[in-house]
C-alpha cells in the first residue's frame, strides 16, 4: 500500500471557490470540504461597504479575478470616492493600465500606496485569488491540520492580452494551441515551472500559494511530507477543463465512448465534444449571454461539425474549434451523443430536448473541478499517481 498523501484542492470561480481537502487513506466522501464565497465576490462586498461609507480605496497585492470586484471599484470611482490601485492590483480591472486610469483609478506605486493605506477614512484592500492564511485559519477552527504534500489550484485565466488585441481572441487563441497539442481536458493543467508567462492571474495565484507555504508545510504527524524543506508540488489548472475533467469520474460519464460535456459556469461556459477521451471539438462562450435555445443550437453545431469560430465570437463568445483529425463521431450524422452537464448554472439545461444528465462525480457537482484537479495532478505528479488513483477509482 503507498503511503497516505494530503493534497489540497482549490476551485476559484466567480462566485465560489470549492475546496477540498484531499486525504488518500480517506473515502472521497470523508474528505473535508468548504463551498464559500469566491475572492472577487469578498473583494467586491468589501468594495461596496466602502462606496456606502464614502471612504477612499487603496488596491494592493497580486493580479486576481476580476468581475464582481473590478465593477465594484470602476463604481467606487465613478461615484467621486478618490481610488488608488498598485500596478498588479490594477491589472486585476484590465492588463492596460491606461484604460485603468480612465475609469478613475489612480495607479501609485507600491510605498505610496502603503502611505495612502495609514489615512483616515481609507479601506485599504490586499487582492489575491488564493489566501492560504485564511484557508489554515478556518479549518484550524475545528482542529482541521493544514499540512499537506500538494497543491492544485484551478482559475479561469484571460491571459495577459497585448495593447489592442481582444482578450477573448487571445484567451481562445491560447486554447486552440493547447488542444491542438495535446487534445484532452488535462492539457490545461501545469507545474509551477511550466506555466505560459502569458497566464499571469495563474502566475500570480502562484506566487501566493509560495507565499503561504509556511502555512501549508508545515511539520505534522499526519502527513509524510517533507516539503518544508522545499517547494510544494503545485499544479495550476484552468477551471473549466478542470470541472469538464471531473466530471469524468461519474460512472455515467466515463463509461461513454463519446460525450459531449458542458461546465455551465456563472459567468463562462464551456463546451467539450469528447470521443474515447480525446477532443474532437470545444467551444467557450459567456454564460450570460446564453438562453437554452441558444446552447442547443450551438452544441448541435459542434456535435454536427459545421460550428464555426467566427459564428461564436460574433456572438461575444469566446471561439470555437473542430480538430480535423477527429471525425470519427457517429453522432455527426445520427442521434444526439450523451450530454454530460455540471457548473453552477447547469439548470439552463434543464428539461432540454437534448436530454442532459447532471454530472455528479463522487456525489458531488460543485466539487468537480477539484476532482479534476487531483486527476491532473496525478497525471504530472507520477509520485502520487497512485495514491489518488486509487482513492479516486475506489
Amino acid at each position: 500500500m503507498s503511503t497516505p498523501i494530503r493534497i489540497l484542492a482549490v476551485d476559484v470561480g466567480t462566485g465560489t471557490q470549492d475546496i477540498l481537502l484531499f486525504e488518500s487513506d480517506k473515502t472521497i466522501e470523508n474528505c473535508f470540504q468548504l463551498i464559500m464565497p469566491s475572492p472577487t465576490v469578498i473583494m467586491a462586498e468589501r468594495i461596496k461597504r466602502a462606496t456606502a461609507q464614502g471612504q477612499t480605496l487603496v488596491l494592493t497585492g497580486r493580479t486576481m479575478g476580476g468581475g464582481p470586484c473590478g465593477w465594484a471599484a470602476r463604481d467606487h470611482a465613478l461615484a467621486g470616492h478618490p481610488t488608488f490601485a498598485t500596478p498588479a492590483a490594477g491589472r486585476t480591472l484590465d492588463d492596460d493600465l491606461s484604460i485603468v486610469e480612465q475609469m478613475g483609478i489612480r495607479i501609485v506605486k507600491e510605498q505610496e500606496a502603503q502611505t495612502l493605506a495609514q489615512q483616515p477614512n481609507t479601506l485599504h484592500l490586499e487582492f489575491q485569488d488564493f489566501h492560504g492564511a485564511a484557508l489554515s485559519t478556518a479549518l484550524q477552527a475545528f482542529d482541521v491540520d493544514l499540512a499537506v504534500d500538494g497543491l492544485a489550484i484551478a482559475a479561469f485565466d484571460h491571459g495577459a492580452a497585448p495593447p489592442g488585441v481582444s482578450d477573448r481572441t487571445f484567451r481562445f487563441n491560447y486554447i486552440a494551441e493547447t488542444v491542438r497539442s495535446r487534445p484532452e481536458p488535462a492539457a490545461f493543467a501545469y507545474q509551477r515551472d511550466r506555466l505560459p508567462p502569458d497566464l499571469t492571474r495563474l502566475e500570480a495565484i502562484a506566487q501566493s500559494a509560495a507565499a503561504s507555504q509556511p502555512l501549508l508545510a508545515a511539520p505534522s504527524a499526519s502527513t509524510a511530507s517533507t516539503a518544508s524543506q522545499k517547494a510544494l508540488p503545485l499544479l495550476l489548472m484552468d477551471t473549466g477543463s478542470a470541472a469538464v475533467l471531473g466530471a469524468l469520474d461519474d460512472p455515467a460519464v466515463g463509461k461513454e465512448r463519446e460525450v459531449v460535456l458542458v461546465n455551465v459556469g456563472n459567468f463562462h461556459t464551456l463546451a467539450f465534444h469528447l470521443i474515447e477521451g480525446k477532443i474532437a471539438g470545444l467551444f467557450e462562450h459567456h454564460t450570460g449571454l446564453l438562453d437554452q435555445a441558444t446552447l442547443e443550437h450551438l452544441l448541435r453545431k459542434l456535435v454536427q461539425r459545421t460550428l464555426t469560430n467566427q459564428e461564436v465570437f460574433e456572438q461575444n463568445g469566446h471561439g470555437a474549434l473542430l480538430l480535423t483529425s477527429q471525425t470519427n463521431s457517429p453522432s455527426a450524422a445520427h442521434a444526439f451523443p450523451f450530454l454530460a452537464v455540471t457548473g453552477p448554472r447547469r439548470e439552463l439545461l434543464r428539461g432540454s430536448s437534448l436530454h442532459p444528465y447532471e454530472a455528479v462525480p463522487h456525489g458531488d457537482m460543485m466539487l468537480a473541478g477539484c476532482f479534476g484537479l487531483l486527476r491532473a495532478f496525478a497525471d504530472h505528479y507520477p509520485a502520487f499517481a497512485e495514491a489518488i488513483t486509487a482513492a479516486l477509482d475506489a
